[in-house]
């Protein structure tokens, strides 16, 4: 037929040219994409972002080390090195990295000469009247032999290199998600400490707040026993303490969840590891935040580098799928002894050997090449997609922290102000009711304000240090100052 006719002499011209010289690897060639360019290259915010206090952007790139450490807590050093010890999250990542780097060397391993030997020896019974041979006896003999077989295929299109690139690029892929999972334990162990020493200054503020009901009730007591309050003027006051102290329970409720939370991080049974008495105040808060520019972020960040390494992978895959449409060539040699008896068995009369070159090439497969090829490259267009939106979102994530960071700034100060407003009040509306001049009411609703303010005080606080927890993980740099990165 013409088309088989046309197809056979494209085959033949291929194979001679191939024959002659040895080509590169068929496909695209990975390039990693593009950073950032433009105004937005400059910084994360968004026009109208307030700018964060401490915070500031740097064209250095420093690679992530034990950055909570800038927090000043040694209960805190101490729990995040016991979960990267312990936790069955990074075994698991570990795991998975191994089997993605063993894989890769299995695919690498493929590419060089493939080596077997073999042995085997048997009994049979020769049929002689099966031959034509007749009057003659069907003997029984022994037959053993030894050999070796040596294949090589020499990937003139580089099909084979290219998917020891896609291999080497998943193996990468997997690293840099074993990464992501050290820097999001590191990252979640240190929330859960924000939340448990927030808590516990929340319950401590909560105590206050019912110790100093508690003496608004005695003053109240005073006035009625001084005959100045009538004996109902006590229900006021017992009901605010008895809603303060209904305020209680819930927070130490949160408590222990974010305690026996912690616990699973570490990789701990609650029954087995207590967590430490995290205290807020204790916490210090760096002065100063470097944040690498955008463009450094995307060179850092596991997730962004291990979806750079899916999309190496799947543009690597592009080029299997090209040369898979293309002809091939296998040598092979072959050695083999054989000898009814065993003494014979390595003498020359009894070797033999063959060499081959053999050569295929697809003619027609229904459309399945050129479908597996246009797949391919469709993976490829989506991994690339899927990198852009990888990137985009890490570039929110730290415009998001950003923008928490100058609220919590403006918020602590705020209530900082109404905090000391509400104890003067308090004090004033105190003093005015011990002389006569003030009302029960303008004592106990000055005491309610202040103990809001307090309460959100401790709140903000520690909102505040969970954000720069947060800060961290989003940028994957360590921004702990000289002196706390060398103790």
């Amino acid at each position: 037929m013409p088309s088989n006719s046309k197809a056979l002499r494209r085959f033949g011209a291929s194979v001679s040219a191939l024959a002659l010289s040895a080509c590169a690897a068929v496909g695209p060639n990975f390039k990693t994409p593009d950073g950032p360019k433009g105004p937005a290259a400059a910084g994360y915010a968004m026009p109208g972002d307030h700018p964060a206090p401490g915070v500031r952007l740097t064209p250095e790139s420093r690679a992530a080390g034990p950055w909570w450490q800038a927090f000043g807590s040694s209960e805190l050093d101490a729990v995040v090195r016991e979960a990267l010890t312990d936790s069955p999250t990074l075994a698991e990542a570990n795991a998975t990295l191994q089997r993605a780097q063993q894989q890769a060397a299995a695919v690498r391993g493929a590419q060089a000469p493939q080596v077997d030997a073999s042995a085997s020896a048997q009994r049979e019974r020769i049929n002689t009247q099966a031959f034509g041979f007749t009057g003659f006896p069907s003997p029984t003999i022994n037959l053993y032999s030894v050999g070796g077989n040596v294949a090589y295929d020499l990937d003139l299109f580089g099909g084979k290199r290219r998917a020891t690139e896609a291999a080497g690029a998943r193996a990468e892929a997997a690293a840099r998600q074993a990464d992501a999972a050290y820097l999001a334990l590191s990252g979640n162990v240190a929330l859960q400490a924000m939340q448990v020493a927030s808590l516990r200054a929340q319950l401590a503020t909560l105590r206050q707040v019912t110790a100093d009901d508690q003496r608004v009730l005695d003053m109240i007591h005073a006035a009625q026993r001084a005959g100045s309050e009538a004996p109902s003027a006590t229900s006021g006051g017992q009901a605010q303490l008895a809603a303060d102290e209904a305020l209680i329970p819930p927070v130490e409720r949160d408590l222990a969840a974010a305690r026996h939370q912690l616990a699973l991080l570490v990789g701990k049974s609650p029954a087995e590891w207590t967590a430490p008495d995290f205290d807020l105040a204790r916490m210090t808060y760096p002065a100063d935040a470097p944040v690498s520019l955008p463009s450094e972020l995307v060179r850092k960040r596991p997730d962004i580098l291990a979806a750079e390494a899916e999309l190496h992978a799947a543009t690597a895959d592009v080029g299997v799928a090209v040369a898979n449409q293309y002809p091939d060539i296998r040598l092979t040699a072959n050695l083999t002894q054989a000898a009814i008896k065993p003494q014979n068995l390595f003498n020359y009369a009894s070797s033999g050997w063959n060499l081959m070159a053999g050569v295929s090439g697809p003619i027609f497969h229904g459309g399945t090449l050129k479908a597996e090829r246009k797949g391919a490259e469709a993976e490829a267009r989506a991994a690339l997609a899927r990198y852009q939106q990888t990137v985009i979102r890490a570039f929110v994530q730290v415009a998001d922290v950003l923008a928490a960071l100058a609220s919590d700034q403006q918020e602590i100060a705020s209530l900082k102000r109404s905090e000391a407003a509400s104890a003067a009040s308090t004090r004033d509306a105190q003093t005015a009711y011990r002389l006569g001049g003030g009302t029960l009411l303008q004592v106990i609703d000055a005491q309610r304000q202040l103990n809001r303010a307090r309460r959100a005080s401790v709140q903000a606080e520690g909102q505040r240090l969970s954000d720069l927890v947060q800060l961290f993980t989003a940028t994957a740099a360590d921004w702990r100052t000289t002196e706390t990165a060398q103790r």
